[in-house]
């Protein structure tokens, strides 16, 4: 449970206290104005405790993966000894490795050699209409 009262989830804990409630002002704000006879308040007067209840649904979530997580690193995480590195837990980079590949020349496609000519001929004739191609 400590770690759910590190900097960072304080500082969760507030922000989620503070949209819940003040969402619910907000509903409260939206039904003393539906009182007063804006119809379209009504619509929002329920809309706000819903943004309420969701942000303290994904408050509670996130709490509940948190704790879990914790349960779960504790009870699988072998101990080694000072400077010993454990079988099977190799440095692994967090970023998708790109693997180059040999891209295909003009001559392999004569779609793509007659294509790159028609461009050839628009650019040497600005004036030109696509119409006017002779090949």
């Amino acid at each position: 449970m400590k770690g759910l009262w590190t900097p960072a989830w304080i500082a969760r804990h507030v922000l989620a206290l503070v949209l819940a409630s003040g969402c619910l002002v907000l509903g409260w704000w939206q039904f003393s104005r539906a009182q007063e006879g804006n119809s379209i308040s009504w619509g929002y007067m329920f809309e706000w405790p819903v943004f309420a209840a969701f942000v303290v649904f994904l408050w509670w979530r996130e709490v509940q993966l948190a704790r879990k997580k914790g349960r779960l690193v504790k009870a699988e995480e072998p101990q080694a000894a000072a400077g010993e590195r454990l079988p099977g837990s190799a440095v692994t980079v967090g970023r998708p490795v790109r693997v180059a590949t040999q891209s295909s020349t003009p001559e392999d496609d004569p779609e793509l050699t007659a294509y790159n000519d028609y461009l050839a001929w628009l650019n040497a004739t600005p004036g030109a209409r696509p119409s006017d191609y002779p090949g």
